[in-house]
């Protein structure tokens, strides 16, 4: 390889030691079982002590050695000093060798936004569902997602003691997409994924509509992207607001990796500009193949209540 890395590899390969102990702080916070619940806006709304030190974590260590980035984490945290043992300065070496797609080649830091979900899953997290949890760095240009880190902390969790618990899986458009095995659910079966907490008659009149023949309900949206990529699951349907962009840029980006899309349920797709409001306000619909066939299934009732941006 020829010269320094470009800026996006740099970028990534950072991200992906920084989303590693992200995970471990999560893990940890875990084990001592102090986990400092706080309501944000109601019991389906929380924060725990993990999202709080994995945020630190994250946007500390990037912010350290990527200055001009910006970076929009989830939690609204009081600005204070970092504890240096928060901070990561690793540099995943096997990122470092890929050759970064010539289109993203000349990128500075300022141009980029780092959207960051400490903790995707924070009420199963409270709840004992591990697998459900994980942590999302994803990267825009330009208002585009093109670069997605997610680590699942507790991946394995069930193996009990033995087991090397979490992993982390990464992927670039026009790279590829690393660190899992990319699976799909045989053609001719619908399995819709969609969400556990924040259910209504919209959202399940939306499920029913793509006449799945098996509908599965868990939380956190990184978790329900992994679900795509394994073949656990071939359309996420989500008719609610309530989705942000720190939610799915990481996600979204990683589909795109393996010809995946993402979209609101108009089939329009979301931007991840700095300036952006944070809600996904019409919903998410994020398939492996056929997008069109499910975007062709929402009823015109969804349609109507969620506008799109």
């Amino acid at each position: 390889m020829s010269g320094s890395p470009a800026l996006l590899m740099r970028l990534v390969a950072s991200a992906y030691c920084v989303a590693e102990k992200a995970g471990s702080i999560v893990r940890k916070v875990l084990h001592s079982g102090e986990l400092g619940i706080v309501e944000k806006t109601g019991a389906n709304d929380l924060q725990t002590l993990a999202d709080r030190l994995a945020q630190q974590s994250i946007c500390a260590s990037l912010s350290r050695r990527f200055p001009k980035i910006t970076i929009i984490g989830e939690e609204d945290l009081p600005c204070e000093e970092i504890k240096e043992d928060l901070i990561e300065t690793g540099q995943a070496e096997e990122i470092l060798q890929k050759s970064c797609p010539p289109e993203y080649s000349q990128l500075k830091e300022e141009e980029l936004v780092v959207w960051v979900d400490p903790l995707d899953g924070t009420k199963e997290y409270t709840e004992g569902l591990l697998d459900n949890v994980t942590v999302l760095i994803g990267i825009a240009y330009e208002g585009k997602a093109i670069a997605g880190i997610i680590n699942q902390p507790f991946y394995n969790y069930q193996l009990g003691a033995g087991a090397t618990l979490g992993r982390t899986m990464w992927g670039i458009p026009g790279l590829g997409a690393f660190g899992f095995q990319l699976q799909e659910v045989p053609g001719d079966r619908r399995i819709v994924t969609t969400t556990r907490s924040h259910s209504n008659k919209l959202v399940t009149d939306c499920v029913d509509a793509m006449e799945p023949h098996e509908v599965i309900r868990v939380g956190g949206a990184g978790n329900k992207i992994i679900q795509l990529v394994e073949g656990k699951a071939s359309a996420y349907v989500f008719a609610s607001p309530g989705c942000k962009k720190w939610d799915t840029c990481a996600p979204e980006a990683l589909l795109h990796a393996v010809g995946g899309e993402l979209t609101d349920m108009h089939g329009n797709a979301y931007r991840y500009n700095a300036d952006i409001k944070h809600m996904n306000s019409a919903g998410v619909l994020a398939t492996l193949r056929n997008h069109e066939y499910y975007v062709s299934r929402v009823p015109q009732s969804v349609l109507q209540a969620l506008k799109s941006d």
